[in-house]
């Protein structure tokens, strides 16, 4: 009897990876889950996000971080591994820019953590979720993987890169397949309480003013969480070159202005902007080429940005998680 394929998965509890999870398990892989539950966000979201997998017979949770690079080697079992999702990280330009040091720990050496467990146990694939922030502020638009990256803008973008050049590095030495996928922003359900449309949609719903960094012209690439979990799986399936770099976004950038007069028309209610400087660590605006992700990956999204702000709004309504902690908003 064939074995079910075996995926390792970081950042298991947290909004991208719970949705992997929910994927992988249900197309028949094996499922060991890293998460340290960090309290960057209150940890009993992530709880909530996993307790339909606990009951899955092909799941099992390891409560790690992974900087711990000799408990990764003890604590998980050493039956094969056929591929590495590497999910776990700091997140977020702005609010790296005063935890420079965290975030190159967490994602620069936690990344070299995973890498040297993938060569000790032999894994063979590596997927690893880099960021559209690597770009910084390349004026060339829609953003290529062939563009020369030379400028990130923030720490979290730094590390990012980094954890692309450290992939290289083992895919060239051992002859690990690394595919890093560049993701703009992802949005939907579970998502994290501390970006904007989740932010904005609580604050909304409450009747609070909404925080709007610099003049509403800023433009993202929006991309909904299921179609990036495509491509990740597209990710999975990949056997072309050792090292490879592919964007995963919508392909179609959203004017601040527009994504907060789409939440007023999914709310049903008017937001009360508060006007903010420009932030630091901010870019202003971030457009994905798709063209290399559908030639190699099969990646398509499918989801248009008023269906998925749609959904997560209703997600939001029954589920009204918890705030990030500190954060003034209810």
């Amino acid at each position: 009897m064939k074995l079910a394929p075996h995926a390792l998965v970081t950042g298991a509890a947290g909004f991208v990876g719970s949705h992997v999870v929910d994927r992988l398990l249900r197309e028949g892989w094996a499922v060991t889950a890293v998460d340290n539950f960090d309290a960057t966000y209150d940890p009993a979201v992530k709880t909530r996000n996993v307790a339909a997998h606990a009951r899955h017979p092909g799941y099992r949770l390891e409560r790690l971080d992974v900087r711990e690079e000799p408990a990764l080697l003890t604590r998980l079992e050493p039956e094969p591994i056929d591929a590495i999702v590497h999910l776990a990280a700091l997140v977020g330009g702005r609010s790296s820019v005063d935890r420079a040091r965290a975030y190159q720990d967490v994602n620069v050496l936690g990344t070299q953590s995973l890498l040297e467990f993938a060569r000790q146990r032999g894994v063979p694939h590596f997927v690893f979720a880099s960021s559209g922030g690597v770009y910084g502020g390349c004026p060339n638009l829609p953003w290529r993987e062939s563009e020369a990256v030379r400028g990130p803008l923030s720490p979290y973008a730094a590390s990012k890169l980094s954890g692309e050049l450290l992939g290289h590095v083992y895919a060239h030495l051992y002859g690990l397949r690394f595919v890093a996928l560049r993701l703009f922003t992802v949005y939907g359900p579970r998502q994290r309480p501390d970006l904007a449309i989740h932010r904005f949609a609580r604050r909304m719903l409450a009747g609070w003013p909404i925080p709007v960094f610099g003049d509403g012209h800023s433009r993202r690439d929006y991309a909904f969480v299921t179609d990036v979990v495509d491509g990740v799986l597209g990710a999975l399936a990949y056997e072309g070159r050792l090292f490879e770099v592919i964007n995963l976004g919508g392909g179609s950038p959203v004017r601040l202005s527009e994504m907060i007069a789409t939440l007023e028309d999914v709310l049903g209610t008017r937001a009360r902007l508060e006007r903010l400087p420009e932030q630091a660590g901010d870019v202003p605006q971030t457009w994905a080429d798709l063209s290399r992700a559908r030639d190699l990956l099969g990646y398509a999204p499918h989801t248009p940005f008023a269906e998925g702000v749609t959904r997560l709004a209703a997600w939001l309504r029954e589920e009204r998680s918890p705030q990030v902690s500190g954060s003034p908003a209810p």
